[in-house]
């Protein structure tokens, strides 16, 4: 059960982040032009978000307008 929601919540992010990218109107080629890194990297995250440095969501959450919020639980 621990890798099925350790893999749920990777696929969550990686939704958040897509919903927030199109929500800004930007393709994921724009989006990656504004953070310096490649279009193949935002497919990565919004694809496979379970290994994303923290630094890596504040870049993209500043290039959407967006403030990063993290909580324990």
């Amino acid at each position: 059960m621990q890798g099925f929601e350790t893999g749920y919540k990777g696929f969550e992010i990686g939704v958040l982040l897509r919903q927030a990218r199109e929500d800004a109107g930007l393709t994921q080629e724009q989006l990656a032009g504004k953070i310096h890194t490649k279009k193949t990297a935002i497919s990565r995250m919004e694809s496979h978000a379970e290994d994303i440095k923290l630094s890596t969501l504040q870049r993209v959450a500043h290039a959407l307008g967006k403030d990063l919020q993290v909580s324990l639980k």
